[in-house]
């Protein structure tokens, strides 16, 4: 079996020497990369919605979503590098024909619904920057298959440098975002115990599930396995273990910063729009409209909808790279990133807009939190085969994830079944 995406596979030098910062430098990228999944503008929907409607509520389920999501990353990374082969690799050659092939669709349907935010939000961003039409604007997202291509062109690191300098500008934009709401501390860290009301009130948990998905996705955990490989460590045990503790370190710090974009974003809802009784802003367009007046000024909205542009921007050139390692992986046929990139963003531009024609705005609100409960419920069926594989010391070696984070592993993926469960009840009845 080829390595995980060809070429670029331990394309990136490492030193074996060197301070412990210049290390991490040389190591860092792959986490940022995929910490991008983390605050695409799928989260956005989510989170505003949650804040608006429910205050401080429901920050202890992005924080819960955000320690899950540091833990399934870091199973994702210890995959491809204990065994050499990322999740779809790994899918295809130990599940049968019929099960990969099951599971290489659904993947599909998640990068699809993942798509899908990507392109509400960034058609959205330019409607409220450059006056463009939502369905006008979703069409011109096809056209960022040229930047994909360039970046890849360049090179790994280039293709790095561009996500961690857009995560910088969301980072500094949710910083000054935050200076501006002053929310009250005491009730911010209150939203972060967890209350009862989350799953016993169907609206929160439906928002919760959404937050979730949102955070945790599908397509992050294949990304994940395959692009920490791109790191040149020895391919030895120790240098394994090595390119295992540096990798850890670099999506946990990179998971962190999206952890302060998501709760930023649910806290400037909860202080701005929840706190003046405001519990119906859902849609990031009427949050850009109310933030000037609502805080006396055009900063607050400006930094949102510069944060929002660049956060779809991002998503765009991970999306790609995901949708290629998934295809590959389990089909194992290379399609051109460009024919695979306009495929992809031709299935999430159809039906935004067919949504916007038919129900406007509002249509396309629903339709991108929709797209995250969807995300959710895709999750076990990259989460479960996952920590099957981790927990594989045929296939792991020495470096098979032990039994206690084995065991908490599990509880993570039954808590995921048993919330989409939870959640298809009241959906149905």
């Amino acid at each position: 079996m080829r390595p995980s995406l060809g070429a670029m596979n331990a394309s990136v030098a490492v030193s074996s020497s060197g301070t412990w910062l210049r290390r991490l430098i040389a190591f860092a990228g792959p986490g940022y990369m995929v910490s991008v999944g983390y605050m695409d503008p799928g989260n956005w929907a989510t989170d505003l919605a949650g804040g608006s409607r429910f205050g401080y509520l429901l920050l202890s389920v992005v924080l819960l979503s955000n320690l899950m999501a540091i833990l399934l990353q870091a199973l994702a990374a210890r995959l491809g590098i204990a065994s050499g082969l990322d999740l779809a690799q790994a899918c295809r050659l130990r599940y049968s024909r019929a099960t990969s092939f099951a599971l290489w669709a659904l993947c599909e349907i998640a990068i699809i619904a993942c798509d899908l935010a990507e392109v509400i939000g960034t058609a959205i961003a330019l409607n409220l920057l450059f006056g463009l039409p939502l369905a006008v604007g979703a069409m011109v997202t096809a056209l960022d298959v040229f930047l994909v291509l360039l970046l890849m062109r360049r090179g790994f690191r280039w293709l790095e440098a561009f996500i961690m300098a857009l995560l910088l500008t969301i980072f500094i934009c949710f910083g000054i975002q935050i200076a501006l709401v002053q929310p009250v501390m005491s009730d911010v860290l209150g939203g972060f115990v967890p209350k009862a009301r989350i799953v016993t009130d169907p609206s929160a948990l439906y928002l919760a599930i959404g937050i979730i998905g949102a955070t945790v996705m599908p397509h992050n955990l294949y990304l994940h396995s395959s692009i920490v490989q791109t790191r040149d460590y020895p391919r030895t045990e120790a240098g394994r273990r090595e390119g295992l503790r540096w990798a850890l370190t670099d999506s946990t710090i990179a998971l962190m910063l999206a952890f302060f974009v998501n709760a930023a974003i649910l806290i400037t809802a909860a202080a701005v729009f929840h706190a003046a009784g405001r519990t119906d802003v859902v849609e990031i367009k009427q949050a850009y409209f109310m933030l000037s007046p609502m805080l006396g000024g055009g900063l607050a909205a400006l930094v949102f909808i510069i944060a929002l542009l660049a956060s779809g921007l991002n998503s765009t050139v991970t999306a790609t790279l995901a949708g290629q390692i998934v295809m590959e992986g389990f089909l194992n046929l290379r399609m051109p990133i460009w024919a695979r990139r306009l495929l992809t963003r031709g299935l999430a531009i159809i039906p935004v807009v067919v949504v916007t024609t038919l129900y406007g705005e509002s249509g396309t609100a629903k339709l991108l939190v929709l797209s995250q409960v969807v995300l959710s419920m895709q999750l076990p069926f990259a989460l479960i085969p996952l920590v099957h594989f981790v927990s594989d010391r045929k296939l792991m070696g020495t470096l098979a994830a032990g039994r206690a984070l084995t065991a908490l592993s599990w509880v993570v993926a039954a808590l995921v079944v048993a919330l989409n469960v939870k959640l298809l009840l009241d959906v149905i009845v």
